[in-house]
This record gives structure tokens, sequence and C-alpha cells, in this order.
């Protein structure tokens, strides 16, 4: 494991782009940020709330799921958690990465407004999957959803609801599964798509729609995904901090922990694909991991329209 650097201030939403280079949120920061080979650091565009996901879209912006913001507390050793949500609620917007202009797309779909859009993957078409984790109070959790939304800003549509803590979202290769890890649930859904935004729900006794691909023992709380080339969910985990390799029928799981309290996002790029570019925010390092595997091509990255 490689520490590129130890200076960003709750890091998420790696994109591992071809000069070398990656792109990452700071959401107790409130930036976009560009972190070099070299560990150097340059804000793209500061940013209102808590950017907590980001993704590269056709358009060449990149775009941002807005939390709306979180409190943090530092422990005896220094490292970071966060403590609670903001009320405010988030959006998803997108920034030019060459002038730092900051557009917002979204904060509802129809009369459901937005709570806290997490994470993002855009298709092959140039539309883009996000889940919304909801706010949660001592007393009360929303139960949310995944939206499919167009990046122009021109139309959102609900595509998966009855979700707990939606986190990590992504899409096998050829499109026809959208993955989505749950947090505080510790479990992995798969749903088959029939278009863009559109399921083809699992029946009951499935609570969403989804089949189960795995549900997660102890204190693996799930954030974001990624998908490897042979198919695999790769998701990150927080309190027992480290990455999960989970086959997409589930039988087949691996874990390598790291020494943090939050492994958040991962991100293949490198030549070959074969770098795991890991934030682990409490610490406030990205780290780069030889991976056995090639992750799976990103759209608007690695592959063009």
């Amino acid at each position: 494991m490689r520490v590129i650097t130890d200076q960003l201030r709750f890091p998420e939403g790696p994109i591992a782009l071809t000069d070398g280079s990656v792109l990452v949120v700071e959401i107790e920061g409130q930036s976009l940020s560009r972190v070099r080979p070299d560990g150097a650091i340059e804000v793209v565009a500061s940013l209102e709330g808590g950017p907590n996901g980001a993704a590269m879209g056709p358009d060449g912006w990149c775009y941002v799921c807005n939390s709306g913001g979180w409190h943090y507390t530092s422990e005896a050793n220094g490292w970071r958690r966060p403590t609670r949500q903001d009320d405010a609620p988030g959006w998803i917007e997108r920034v030019h990465l060459e002038t730092g202009r900051v557009e917002r797309l979204y904060d509802r779909c129809g009369d459901l407004r937005l709570q806290s859009p997490n994470d993002l993957v855009f298709d092959r078409r140039g539309g883009f999957y996000f889940t919304d984790i909801g706010k949660r109070r001592p007393r009360r959790m929303d139960v949310t959803s995944v939206f499919y939304a167009r990046a122009d800003g021109s139309g959102i549509v609900e595509a998966v609801s009855g979700l707990v803590t939606p986190n990590g979202v992504g899409l096998s290769a050829d499109e026809t599964t959208l993955f989505v890890a749950e947090t505080i649930t510790r479990r992995i859904w798969a749903f088959a798509l029939t278009a863009p935004g559109e399921i083809a729900p699992e029946p009951w006794p499935s609570p969403n729609g989804g089949r189960l691909v795995a549900g997660l023992p102890d204190n693996n709380f799930l954030d974001s995904l990624a998908v490897d080339a042979e198919g695999n969910v790769v998701v990150a985990s927080f309190n027992r901090c480290g990455v999960w390799t989970v086959s997409p029928d589930g039988q087949r799981r691996e874990f390598l922990p790291i020494d943090d309290y939050y492994a958040t996002n991962v991100a293949f790029g490198g030549p070959d694909l074969k770098t795991a570019f890991v934030t682990l925010s409490s610490t406030g390092r990205l780290v780069a991991i030889d991976w056995p595997r090639a992750g799976q091509p990103v759209n608007h990255v690695n592959t063009q329209l």
C-alpha cells in the first residue's frame, strides 16, 4: 500500500484519470480536489454542503453527489469521524474541471425532495444512477432510493425504492445489472435493468425488487463500490476497515483489512487498471494498492461514447 497523500479532509469519490492524477471530493474540506502522482493537491472547486461522491460525465464535467454536509470530531489518536448529518437536504451538481464553474442540476425528483445523495455511476448512454442514503436522527431514519438522471439536467426518475442507507452503486460490464451496497444492513443487492432507469423487480419476498448478493457479517458497514473486470463487486468497509471483493453470485468473498476507521471508496486506475485507489477518510489518506485483478473500465474515463 502506497500513501499518495495524507493531507485530505475526509476524502471520498476517487476518480483515477488517465493522466495519472486522481480526483477526490473532500467532504469536510468542501471541495473537489485533484491529487497528482507526487501527492500535490490542487483544489478544482470549492463546494458548499458535503460533496460525497463523484464521477466523470460524457461532457467532460465532473458530477458530484452533495449530501448537504456532515459534522465531525477527532478521536484521541487524531483520526476524524463524522458524528451526524447536517439538517440541510442535498443535491446533485457538476463541476467544470478547467474553470471550476459549479452548476446545480437536481434537488428533487418530482415531489420527492432529495435528502443525502451519496454516490453515482454513469452508464454508456451518458445518464447516471445515484444513491440517496437519507438522513438519520436518534429516533428516525429515512427509507430511500436509487435515482436515474440525465446529465444535462433535463430528467430524473426513481429507479429503486425501499432501501435502507443505500451507499455504493455500480454497473455490470453489460449494464444489465445495477449493484447497490447498503451501509448499516451490510447488504449488497443486484437489480436487473430492462432500460435506463428501469428494473425488472424480483418477486416477494424481496423488500425492494433486488436480488440479495451478500449480507456481510459483524461490523462491516459498507460504503462505496467498484466492479472489477471479472464482474466482482469491490466494496469499501468502515468500522471493520478494509475492502471486500464479492463475486456477483455472492459465493466467493475476500477481505483486505486496512489500518484506519473509514475505508470509503475504491477506484481502479493505472495503465492496466490494476491499481486500486482507496480513500481512507479518517486519516485523510489516498492510497494506491497493487490489485490482483484489473478493474472494469469506467465510462467516460477509460471509454468513450
